[in-house]
């Protein structure tokens, strides 16, 4: 047993035995109370005049009252573009030192996401929260000196005027803590490469050389590195390089549908942790190993409302209409889909985050991310959501013994009928007839209002198969490989002609390879 280990996890012990849980209602209360007191005397504080609903006999109910609902346009247009034209104390004390770039899962163009210190330091502070949970989970004490390796985006961050800009997981990663550098893997000089193909062949090349003990990482980038490292050394599995590695935490997307690609690399299974790392905050993680949910973060930083996800109080972009009712954390209840609504220390006000999650258990505060607002297809009142579309996929996995770690889907016209079509990423030999059958049938079971919907205007379900990598390549030709991107699950019309047409593309490319 190493005695290093020993003595780190005797520490992660002591830290998480000592540490006391919030009262979460008390601790949101405070943490409003500490925004609105920092954020008074900014542009933003003066214009809704924080000092008077400071002074409310319910600051949370008259926060909720004055203070508009932003998403990501309307916040930017309004205050945050005034920082780029060199204004200072705008939404939050002082110019924020990053930007945050978040593509999302729409659009080319990037968002621009402020990120002050206090937010470094807030993500900073929850790193450590999840380090010291891990006193929860049975792990030998060798893991714990192990090394980490954490794929994210480059953190050869851009200059900007006078702040920088790049994907959170490359501004985290810049920030590491000296003493943490030498557990850090790929280390500065590869995880500063910014062509992410570059960067991933020289972490093959390089991969022997290090003891990973966890990796971090979005599913489907992750996935794909530990194939080329597979491919680079000849090995049959990952554990064939890295023999320690025993925990993958992953965050932004659901790992379910991941999880039998992830099967056929390693040759023992992996300790999965799901986190909740956005580029607004680091908001939630699991703590513990007997569940897949997440607990949020009611202390450091960050204001949760949640406002129910409903049909009505959603529009077709995605947006939070204006009647909608919002709901502060004590008013949730379980296995109910929420959007949720963020107030930071990055001068982020009642903002639209575009996640939509659920409470598995209120009272350990422990969420799952369901989906987001704009992958709801409800075009013709079908009201399906991501997790229903994920548990589908995932049914069918079981169902047929295959593999479909990606797909997306739209709502379009066919012979002046609606159909919903699907791309599945699967290389099963399974006709598309006998996979839209099978979808169909999982998804009516599962949803009252599909059933409804399928019985009335939507009139037909298609299934296309096409290669994982199709979605990888469509990621890349639409925004950049690696760190934060994930794929679109749900597309408009439009787009799906254009992913259809990409698609025709990259196969007529191939053919001629």
């Amino acid at each position: 047993m190493a005695v290093i280990g020993s003595i780190i996890k005797g520490l992660i012990q002591v830290t998480d035995a000592v540490s006391s849980e919030p009262k979460p209602h008390e601790a949101q209360a405070e943490v409003l109370k500490n925004l609105l007191k920092k954020a008074k005397n900014t542009a933003f504080g003066l214009h809704y005049n924080f000092e008077e609903l400071l002074e409310a006999d319910d600051i949370k109910a008259e926060f909720a009252r004055q203070i508009p609902i932003f998403d990501y346009n309307k916040i930017n247009e309004e205050w945050w573009s005034k920082m780029h034209e060199g204004e200072e104390n705008v939404t939050w004390p002082g110019k924020p030192p990053y930007f945050a770039l978040s593509s999302g899962t729409t659009g080319k163009s990037s968002k621009r996401i402020p990120v002050t210190d206090d937010m470094v330091e807030a993500i900073r502070q929850t790193g450590i929260k999840q380090v010291a949970s891990l006193a929860n989970y049975d792990l030998p004490s060798d893991f714990f000196q192990k090394e980490i390796m954490m794929l994210g985006s480059s953190t050869d961050l851009k200059q900007v005027e006078d702040h920088e800009e790049g994907e959170i997981s490359g501004i985290s990663a810049s920030n590491i803590p000296f003493w943490f550098r030498n557990f850090y893997k790929p280390g500065v000089e590869i995880s500063q490469i910014e062509d992410w193909d570059e960067r991933v062949l020289q972490i093959a090349k390089e991969a022997k050389n290090w003891d990973i003990g966890a990796l971090t990482g979005i599913p489907s980038w992750t996935e794909l590195m530990l194939k080329k490292i597979i491919e680079y050394h000849n090995a049959s599995n990952i554990h064939e390089i890295w023999p320690n590695l025993m925990v993958y935490s992953t965050g932004g997307v659901a790992f379910e549908p991941y999880e039998k690609a992830f099967d056929k690399l390693v040759s023992h299974p992996l300790v999965v942790i799901d986190t909740y790392l956005a580029s607004e905050g680091f908001m939630a993680f699991q703590s513990r190993p007997e569940t897949r949910s997440m607990q949020l973060v009611v202390d450091n930083g960050i204001y949760f409302e949640f406002v129910p996800f409903k049909p009505e109080y959603i529009g077709e972009n995605g947006a939070v209409t204006p009647d909608a009712p919002v709901l502060p954390l004590e008013k949730v209840e379980p296995e109910k889909d929420y959007v949720l609504l963020i107030s930071t220390v990055s001068g982020a006000w009642r903002y639209v985050i575009g996640d939509t999650v659920k409470f598995t258990d209120v009272d350990r505060l422990e969420i799952r991310i369901t989906g987001r607002t704009k992958f709801f297809l409800n075009v013709v009142g079908s009201q399906l959501s991501v997790n229903k579309m994920n548990d589908a996929i995932k049914e069918m996995e079981q169902k047929f013994n295959i593999t479909i770690p990606e797909f997306t889907v739209a709502a379009i016209k066919k012979d002046r009928e609606y159909i919903h079509k699907w791309y599945l990423g699967t290389e099963a030999e399974i006709n598309n007839e006998e996979l839209a059958a099978a979808l169909d049938k999982a998804l009516q079971e599962a949803n009252k209002n599909y059933g409804v919907a399928r019985s009335k205007a939507l009139k037909g379900v298609e299934v296309v198969k096409t290669s994982p990598e199709m979605f990888t390549s469509w990621s890349a030709a639409n925004k950049k490989k690696g760190g934060q991107v994930k794929m679109e699950k749900v597309m408009n019309e439009e787009k799906f002609a254009e992913w259809e047409e990409f698609v025709v593309k990259q196969y007529s490319i191939n053919n001629k390879q």
